[in-house]
């Protein structure tokens, strides 16, 4: 027998939506689940491979807030898949968010982010960029109250803090992790 979904009743739907689910699971029985849905995601670390340091934000999330008193949280910028395809919406955050006109993005992977409540599968990206890339100054998109902070970092210094469990974001941590893997002469000092 393969589990299955019986129903789904949604409880608030608003910039995400909030539901529960009855399920049969493949052993016959039947439990219900919370289900959080607001659609699939990018995730971009551009990194710029000459002077050897990464762009990232620092923004207030309200979760880390409540479950830790974290005022901000450094990131990779991220979001929501608004219409076309995971690049054209990673471009578009990058822009939005660090002011980066990002040409070329090497593809990580697509993960779901929390697959034990969220719908979301956030699209990874790791994209070089030079000097002549920073269009704008960034920030996050206007009259969404981001209060985005834009931080250029050093990658030995994005590393040690990622080894040193100090990076709290887990699409953060992965996109660290994928740019050492992949180039680890970037980290050298």
């Amino acid at each position: 027998m393969k589990a299955e979904i019986l129903t789904v009743r949604f409880v608030h739907e608003g910039w995400s939506r909030f539901g529960i689910a009855r399920v049969r699971l493949a052993d016959g029985a039947v439990v219900e689940r919370e289900i959080e849905d607001h659609g699939n995601s990018v995730g971009i670390l551009p990194y710029d491979p000459e002077r050897k340091v990464a762009t990232l934000v620092r923004e207030l999330r309200v979760p880390p807030l409540f479950a830790a008193g974290e005022q901000v949280q450094l990131e990779a910028p991220a979001g929501l898949i608004d219409g076309g395809g995971p690049e054209e919406n990673a471009r578009r955050e990058a822009m939005e968010e660090v002011g980066l006109r990002l040409q070329t993005l090497e593809f990580v992977g697509a993960t779901y982010s929390c697959a034990s409540l969220t719908t979301e599968k956030i699209h990874l990206y790791l994209a070089p960029y030079g000097r002549a890339d920073r269009a704008e100054s960034g920030g996050g998109a206007e009259g969404e109250h981001e209060n985005i902070r834009v931080v250029e970092m050093p990658l030995a210094e994005l590393a040690a803090r990622a080894d040193s469990a100090e990076i709290a974001d887990l699409k953060t941590l992965a996109l660290i992790l994928a740019l050492r893997a992949r180039h680890p002469e970037l980290f050298a000092p």
